[in-house]
């Protein structure tokens, strides 16, 4: 159980209806960290047979630009969770990345999928071992967030769902991503307990939708707060959100370069014997290099 999953960018996530080919033809050339191939919410139930040999057609047969191909599959109370992971691996395993487990409720949901995981690619010969991500939208989720993000080996990223998890608290709210009429923000308790439980397994938290696509402004917004609180990136639900996200969890150049300055200078400081340090006025000591530290991995990862 000591095998980790590699980090992946995840700056930002697009969903795209899996049974629709004109929309995954799209994906495929977008400049996207990751695009997400939807089982779920976005495929009617008397499509979802079908979507899956859609989905498994579009990963063989384009050239994918995004860095990640991933495949939201139905949650694990569903007819259906169990034949999306076998029909989309056995299809496609060879060139998937990962699957999204959808409504995740306790370590026990992830097990199933883990060792499902497994069985298929030993089945099948795969060389490349599929991790998993899942969607945290439920109370449940919330409740057990710990215990999901430690629970499995092949875990690279939990996002949080806002639409489902609204419903599931009985939240009022007039659109999915929004804050309605509460003062402070009405995401923040549960993002900042998914990102802790995150970051304490090693795991990316990822931020949910805004359905208000034309709302950029709002759109921003919600992608500030959440690089302030730690997270890795948003989901995207139009391609017309990419490039905000994509710019907005990329750090911008002078941040990189003050940070690998700082992180240069303090390694001198140290081989001198020195502890804190003057660097242009700032005093620069263990837990600042720690901070650049974060922004220098974010930068390494993106190829900065």
């Amino acid at each position: 159980m000591n095998h980790r999953q590699p980090k992946r960018p995840r700056r930002c996530l697009l969903s795209v209806p899996g049974g629709n080919p004109r929309m995954l033809e799209k994906a495929s050339g977008l400049e996207v960290d990751e695009v997400f191939l939807d089982l779920e919410d976005a495929v009617a139930p008397s499509a979802k047979l079908d979507a899956r040999g859609m989905i498994v057609e579009a990963i063989n047969k384009h050239d994918w630009t995004p860095r990640t191909i991933c495949v939201r599959i139905n949650d694990v109370e569903t007819e259906y969770c169990h034949d999306d992971i076998i029909e989309v691996v056995t299809g496609a395993g060879s060139k998937l990345d990962a699957i999204m487990l959808t409504k995740a409720k306790s370590a026990s949901d992830v097990m199933f999928v883990h060792r499902l995981l497994s069985q298929l690619e030993a089945k099948l010969g795969l060389d490349n071992r599929i991790g998993i991500e899942c969607l945290i939208e439920e109370v449940e989720g919330i409740a057990r967030v710990d215990e999901i993000a430690g629970a499995s080996n092949r875990l690279e990223a939990l996002t949080f769902g806002m639409g489902d998890y609204a419903a599931s608290q009985k939240m009022q709210l007039a659109t999915i991503g929004g804050s309605g009429d509460y003062p402070p923000d009405v995401w923040h308790y549960p993002r900042y307990r998914m990102i802790v439980a995150c970051h304490a397994n090693g795991i990316d938290p990822v931020d949910g939708p805004y359905a208000n696509f034309a709302d950029m402004e709002g759109f921003l917004t919600e992608c500030q707060r959440c690089l302030t609180l730690g997270m890795s990136g948003k989901w995207a639900i139009h391609p017309n959100q990419i490039s905000t996200a994509m710019e907005i969890f990329t750090p911008d150049t002078d941040a990189i370069a003050r940070a690998r300055k700082h992180e240069a200078a303090y390694a001198d400081a140290l081989a001198q014997g020195q502890g804190a340090i003057n660097i242009d006025g700032e005093m620069v000591d263990a837990a600042t290099i720690r901070i650049a530290r974060n922004i220098i991995d974010r930068a390494d990862l993106y190829g900065i």
